[in-house]
């Protein structure tokens, strides 16, 4: 069983409440329930979806991408998180530096579902 997950610097100063915005809407476009919190300067973005991906996602996991804009560049890192009830109280320092979960997610899927599709996407909209 291993974490699973993705870190990855854009170069340069980025607008991080447009890119979640953005983010978050091409999730629920593409039928993901999402709920995203964004405070100075970080933000995070949790997403479910049934389907294919529900042996990944159980009731209480969700993609979870946490994003912070650091002098390198906008970091943002993708996992496997904790579904949080109401993320908009929920303090986002507390998300941001809680470890990721241990999840087995097979290779394959994880790869395919998210690497291949959802981060070409985000590299699509913070690039543009």
């Amino acid at each position: 069983m291993g974490v699973f997950k993705k870190e990855k610097i854009y170069p340069g100063q980025h607008n991080i409440e447009s890119i979640v915005q953005a983010f978050s809407q091409y999730l629920q476009n593409d039928g993901w329930k999402v709920q995203y919190k964004t405070e100075d300067g970080k933000a995070i973005i949790q997403a479910q979806k049934g389907g294919i991906l529900r042996d990944i996602f159980a009731a209480d996991r969700a993609l979870q991408f946490t994003f912070e804009q650091t002098p390198e560049g906008l970091k943002v890192v993708a996992g496997v998180g904790k579904w949080v009830q109401n993320l908009g109280v929920t303090v986002i320092e507390a998300l941001i530096y809680t470890p990721l979960l241990a999840v087995d997610v097979p290779e394959m899927l994880w790869t395919e579902h998210v690497e291949s599709q959802i981060m070409k996407e985000l590299d699509r909209i913070v690039n543009t």
